[in-house]
């Protein structure tokens, strides 16, 4: 994979030289930052030295998958939160003023995205890690004891919420340096974490508030999450030393002079409005079809499972049929079944199978977003380009339910917040498609 990728760059007359010739040159790097990018980019320089696999790499593998089932799988939880405090000690509170609580963890995620990713470019995960790890544990074990509302603000929608983005940040940084070939395989195993930690946590939560309380219940789930953590800080490392140097500020600028990289980060932005409205929506709109009550809260738990499939299965695949191209197929045919199946959808059957098939495909999304950045990003800047494409991914997951709120008060309801779903979905996958033409050009053969 990587001699085609190095002949159809070459072959496209991407520049070969060192980024010091391009930098002695002031037209030919102006030249350059107009076209795609160089080999230097790619991280061409390392490749040959990149482990691809061995039992170090393995484990950094195993680190970041115990934090992406502490981080997004707990995040994925937030509704199990959500329902007992209106029912609890915050009743006294509108729906929407405690939403404020699930909703900071979501905002944090995303706002730190490019503050935590150039402390991690410059001065290395350690102390992140360690730091994030704190605040996550000792967040929740404050909620444990809380009772009024702004001490659950500040300790589940702040303190946890910040040791959340940094971890999580962190570790798919780090994964990044350890693969190449085989980068695709490695984000697919650890993208299951979520899936599996959105299966465990709300049923572990809802048990556990039902028979010892939210106290005891949110402190068995700190002790949970602090084992898997330190496990986490034993075997995650960044292969690549950090640049402790000064960095100018047209350097952080760069990104956004590489047309595929904004293209990819357009792309990123658009994809969630088409996402999140059927994993938002699907057991609601299922009810006003005609399911049953039971049989609709199932749904979620059959996209969970499919989508922990596909997680996997497209990371494998991706590392033979390349992430571009298996992530923009797997987004294209998530868009056509929203069209063409859950807009026409009347029957419980047809229900159930999209649920399973959407969560299967839409599952690339989750497992190589990440990949996608590093396939095009120097290694040494990954970091820093990770947050800004959670940044930009995160507007459309904080933004789709007001969004979808209006739409269903107008007069198309459910089938206008259907096709506004599958049409953001098919767009936002047509720019990454774009990203990848800018890359490496119109063919279609090419493993990219």
């Amino acid at each position: 994979m990587y001699r085609n990728e190095i002949s159809d760059i070459q072959a496209h007359g991407y520049s070969c030289s060192s980024e010091r010739i391009a930098e002695s040159d002031k037209q030919k790097q102006l030249q350059q930052e107009s076209e795609p990018d160089s080999l230097e980019a790619e991280g061409v320089p390392d490749v040959l030295d990149i482990p691809d696999g061995g039992t170090t790499a393995w484990l950094v593998v195993l680190g970041a998958w115990c934090v992406s089932f502490c981080s997004y799988g707990w995040i994925n939880s937030v509704g199990t939160f959500q329902e007992y405090y209106q029912s609890g000690p915050l009743k006294d509170y509108s729906v929407s003023v405690i939403s404020w609580i699930p909703s900071l963890q979501i905002f944090f995620m995303s706002v730190l995205g490019p503050v935590i990713g150039h402390i991690y470019d410059r001065y290395g995960m350690r102390l992140l890690l360690i730091v994030g790890s704190l605040l996550h544990v000792f967040g929740l074990m404050m909620a444990s004891i809380s009772s009024q509302y702004y001490q659950f603000l500040l300790s589940q929608g702040v303190c946890s919420a910040i040791g959340v983005a940094v971890v999580f940040l962190s570790a798919i940084s780090a994964v990044t340096g350890w693969f190449h070939k085989r980068r695709g395989l490695a984000f697919g195993v650890l993208s299951t974490g979520s899936s599996l930690g959105g299966v465990v946590f709300p049923i572990l939560l809802s048990r556990l508030i039902d028979t010892v309380g939210y106290g005891w219940a949110m402190r068995t789930s700190a002790f949970m999450i602090l084992a898997l953590l330190i496990v986490a800080n034993l075997t995650l490392r960044s292969r690549q030393a950090p640049t402790r140097r000064s960095i100018p500020r047209g350097h952080m600028w760069r990104p956004f002079r590489e047309i595929p990289f904004v293209l990819l980060l357009a792309g990123l932005f658009l994809v969630p409005f088409g996402l999140y409205i059927p994993i938002n929506y699907l057991p609601v709109a299922s009810i006003g079809a005609g399911m049953s009550r039971d049989l609709a809260q199932n749904l979620v738990a059959f996209y969970n499972a499919a989508s922990l499939i596909g997680r996997f299965s497209s990371g494998f695949i991706s590392d033979r049929a390349g992430r571009f191209n298996v992530f923009i197929t797997a987004c294209y045919i998530s868009g056509i079944l929203i069209l063409a199946m859950w807009v026409p959808a009347r029957s419980d059957a047809v229900a159930i199978a999209f649920s399973v098939m959407f969560g299967i495909f839409s599952g690339a999304y989750i497992s190589l977003m990440a990949a996608l950045v590093a396939q095009i990003s120097p290694l040494e800047e990954v970091g820093y380009r990770n947050g800004l494409t959670f940044l930009f991914s995160s507007v459309g997951g904080l933004t789709t339910s007001p969004i979808a709120g209006a739409i269903l008060q107008g007069p198309l309801e459910w089938a206008g917040l259907k096709v506004f779903a599958g049409v953001f979905m098919l767009a936002g996958t047509s720019f990454i498609l774009a990203a990848r033409f800018a890359r490496v050009g119109f063919s279609p053969t090419v493993v990219f």
